[in-house]
């Protein structure tokens, strides 16, 4: 079975952001704006999301 995977982007500067949302950005491998990562759908990572669901979208899931 293959491992399941969400993509995120980064539509909105972390700059002005608290610390540990800037630090749940890079934890997803978000640097540069407009940047899509393919991440694998685990629990930890959506936590992830959600809490900086202001600054990243999910595309085309």
């Amino acid at each position: 079975m293959a491992k399941q995977t969400i993509k995120v982007q980064l539509f909105r500067s972390p700059i002005g952001a608290q610390p540990k949302h800037r630090l749940c950005v890079k934890g997803l491998g978000l640097s540069k704006l407009h940047q899509v990562r393919e991440l694998e759908d685990t629990p930890s990572v959506r936590g992830m999301i959600n809490k900086v669901n202001y600054m990243v979208r999910v595309v085309g899931e």
